[in-house]
């Protein structure tokens, strides 16, 4: 007895067992797995199916995405735009307030200095009138200590009053 040169026993057995289990299998095994493989068959379908619409759908997420991405950029350059412009806005509004209180504050301090002059002109004036009466009174003091020159001046005076 060989392993290469089989007998015709053995081979019939090897025969008659193999015939034996194919039959089994045919009978109750085989259509089991058939199914079985038919269902792993359409759950791989299915799966493969789901993996193309779920790349479907990521891509309409990502086309979204993109586009909600797109709209802020938007919107965050338009507010930049718009604060910048308030900013401006601002700033001249300012400069504007800014020079209109330099007019009033230019224009109270041309006021507060001409009236200031006019005071000071105000006491000038009467500065000067007091020194003429003070010189007037002396000069005359001087020249009317004498009783002769009074009486003089008082008739030039009553002349004066006469022709007028």
């Amino acid at each position: 007895m060989s392993i290469i040169t089989p007998e015709i026993g053995t081979i019939f057995w090897m025969v008659l067992g193999f015939s034996l289990v194919f039959f089994i299998l045919k009978k109750f095994g085989w259509k089991v797995i058939l199914q079985s493989l038919k269902e792993r068959e359409q759950s791989i379908e299915e799966a493969l199916h789901l993996a193309d619409k779920a790349r479907e759908e990521m891509a309409v997420l990502r086309e979204d995405h993109e586009a909600l991405l797109k709209e802020a950029r938007a919107e965050r350059e338009a507010m930049i735009g718009e604060a910048r412009q308030i900013r401006a806005e601002l700033i001249e509004k300012a400069k504007g307030d800014a020079s209109h209180e330099a007019d009033k504050v230019l224009e109270n301090a041309l006021k507060e200095i001409e009236n200031e002059k006019r005071a000071s002109l105000n006491e000038i004036k009467t500065q000067v009138a007091d020194l003429s009466i003070e010189i007037a009174e002396k000069i005359l003091r001087k020249e009317l200590s004498e009783e002769n020159k009074q009486q003089a001046l008082i008739r030039d005076m009553l002349d004066e009053l006469k022709l007028n």
